[in-house]
């Protein structure tokens, strides 16, 4: 309402003083308010043009900035029971000390496992080996799913590495007694990552079999580090792994900017130099997969799964840096979707 006022004001007062004015003196003000404006629109458009040819800009799907800030009140519930499947050098619980001294055990999805289920979601953890190649990893997936989800249809979430080992499994091990609905991949390396290209290069073929035998002596398998090159996965894995027919796909990418004593500093400028934007490890374009739902922002690969650093959210919010991802929020709203498609 004041702003219409203000307009009928303007045109009255506008109105009373043209009547005064010469002729001449109008139509030069209207020729270069009129082409003022077709150069204000020129440059808007082409402005525009820009934006939108921008690849890094493109790239990103749906920016995601603070969406999962805060946790809502409110999220659906799937029917069937939601899987997650943990990334490299991952697990489901990891004592560090022992059991008698009064210290918790660490969880990989920390704090996410509880909240769903507090939002009545069945979930089912995962545990695969850490360092394992994609194969072994696939099944003994196969196999926990099979063992703790009692004939039902699940939904899997999978960080990372993880991703791999659902779609090798749903694609090409095909369990019989275990039906997957959908397959969620969050910052899973699809395409390869150049950082595992460049600790191969780093390491070099005469210290290669050195590093295999040290990790072998300690019971490690190591079948994970060679399976996780952009020419592995080109060449390999994706033209053999088709998507399978029946399940749904969707995946989320993040992009982060590491500080100076940030550990993904050197792999981010890294993966930065040959892929584009990253999370720290994975590229957004190595992210996508089936549905992209979108990059979650100023996000790094750990902070997806809750590890974010205390001490420097602390530090950021004495600065006046509000905290804009919260991993519960973001994976309850991943729940959420699922129960709206109908799974």
């Amino acid at each position: 309402m004041t702003v219409l006022v203000a307009r009928v004001a303007r045109t009255r007062w506008s109105s009373q003083n043209v009547r005064f004015r010469p002729r001449s003196i109008v139509m030069s003000s209207v020729y270069q308010s009129r082409t003022f404006s077709c150069h204000r629109c020129m440059r808007m458009a082409e402005k525009e043009k820009k934006t939108d040819g921008d690849p890094r800009i493109n790239i990103l799907g749906r920016a995601i900035e603070d969406d999962f800030a805060t946790i809502r009140e409110n999220y659906a519930t799937p029917k069937h029971p939601v899987v997650l499947a943990h990334g490299l050098m991952g697990f489901d619980e990891l004592q560090i000390v022992p059991k008698f001294f009064p210290f918790p055990p660490v969880h990989y999805w920390r704090g996410i496992t509880d909240a769903m289920r507090a939002n009545g979601i069945e979930v089912i953890i995962a545990s695969v080996p850490a360092l394992g190649s994609i194969e072994e990893r696939a099944a003994k997936l196969g196999q926990d799913i099979a063992t703790k989800a009692n004939g039902k249809s699940v939904n899997i979430i999978a960080h990372s590495m993880g991703g791999l080992d659902a779609r090798y499994m749903i694609s090409r091990l095909q369990p019989n007694n275990v039906e997957v609905l959908s397959l969620t991949t969050v910052a899973t390396p699809h395409r390869g990552s150049a950082f595992a290209d460049y600790c191969f290069q780093e390491i070099g073929s005469n210290y290669l079999p050195y590093f295999y035998k040290f990790f072998d002596r300690l019971g490690i398998s190591t079948g994970a580090f060679s399976q996780l090159t952009r020419k592995y996965m080109a060449e390999e894995f994706n033209p053999k792994t088709p998507d399978a027919q029946g399940v749904r796909y969707f995946s989320y990418g993040a992009t982060c900017a590491p500080s100076f004593w940030s550990a993904f500093r050197q792999p981010h400028k890294i993966v930065q130099k040959l892929e584009g934007i990253n999370d720290g490890l994975v590229s957004v374009e190595s992210a996508k997969w089936g549905a992209y739902k979108g990059t979650l922002v100023n996000v790094s690969h750990l902070d997806l799964i809750n590890w974010t650093n205390r001490i420097k959210w602390a530090v950021s919010q004495l600065s006046g840096n509000e905290r804009k991802f919260n991993a519960i929020a973001f994976y309850l709203n991943i729940a959420d979707m699922l129960a709206k498609e109908g799974l």
